[in-house]
C-alpha cells in the first residue's frame, strides 16, 4: 500500500473556512483598537496558532490571551453558518479510510474548534488522531506536530503523506520526513506553495484518490 498513513491539515485543506478566519481577525482588530490589516496579511499566517499571529502586536501574554478570547468568541458564534467541507472532501476521506489507512489531522486550531468543525462538516469519527495547538508549544512549520501524529499512529515518516494547502504545511511535512501533497483549492497560490517544494500537486480530491491508488 502506498502511504499507509495520511495526515491532513484542516482549514483550507478539508474545510472551506478561510473567510470565517479572516473576518474573525478583522473583528479582533476592531475590538482591540488596532489598525485593520488587509486579508493577505492574515492569509499569510494561516496554519500557525493564534498566539503566534497576535504576538506581532504585543509581547504581553495577558493581552495576547484577550485577543485570542475575542477571536474565538466571534469565530464560534459565526462558525456553523460559515464553514463547510470542500466538494469531495468527506467522500474522499471516507474512501481512504475504507482502504485501511491510518488517518490523522495536524492543525494549529485548538481541539474544541477542530472537533466542532469536524462535526459540522461531516468528518466526525473518520480520523484516528488529532494534533492541535493544545498538544504542544511547537507549531507548523516545525515538524514536531507532524512527528507527534506519526508517533500516535505508529507510522514511519517514509510511509506517510501529509496533505495541506499552505507553505507551512509542506515545510512541516518535509521536515518530518513525510511525502507532501499541496492542494490548490486553498487561499495560497501555486507560486507561494512551490517555494517549499511539495512532492505532489492536487487540483481536486480526485487527484488525491488517484495518487493513493497508484
Amino acid at each position: 500500500m502506498r502511504y499507509p498513513a495520511v495526515l491532513f491539515d484542516f482549514d483550507g485543506t478539508l474545510a472551506d473556512s478561510v473567510r470565517l478566519i479572516v473576518d474573525s481577525f478583522h473583528h479582533t482588530m476592531r475590538v482591540h483598537g488596532l489598525e485593520r490589516r488587509p486579508d493577505d496579511f492574515w492569509v499569510a499566517g494561516l496554519g500557525t496558532p493564534l498566539r503566534v499571529q497576535f504576538r506581532c502586536f504585543t509581547d504581553d501574554p495577558a493581552e495576547i490571551q484577550q485577543m485570542i478570547d475575542t477571536y474565538r468568541d466571534w469565530n464560534l458564534s459565526h462558525h456553523d453558518a460559515s464553514i463547510r467541507a470542500y466538494p469531495g472532501a468527506v467522500e474522499t476521506v471516507r474512501q481512504i479510510r475504507r482502504t485501511g489507512r491510518h488517518l490523522g489531522i495536524v492543525t494549529s486550531k485548538n481541539r474544541h474548534g477542530l472537533e466542532r468543525g469536524l462535526a459540522v462538516c461531516g468528518f466526525d469519527g473518520l480520523f484516528d488522531t488529532l494534533v492541535t495547538c493544545d498538544d504542544l508549544e511547537a507549531s507548523k512549520p516545525s515538524p514536531e506536530p507532524v512527528q507527534l501524529a506519526l508517533a500516535r499512529l505508529g507510522a514511519a515518516p517514509k510511509d506517510a503523506l501529509f496533505v495541506g494547502d499552505s507553505p507551512h504545511d509542506v515545510a512541516a511535512g518535509r521536515a518530518a520526513g513525510c511525502a507532501t501533497a499541496a492542494c490548490l483549492w486553498g487561499p495560497f497560490s501555486r507560486d507561494q506553495v512551490a517555494l517549499e517544494g511539495p512532492d505532489h500537486w492536487l487540483e481536486s480530491f480526485g487527484d488525491l484518490s488517484g495518487l493513493l491508488a497508484d
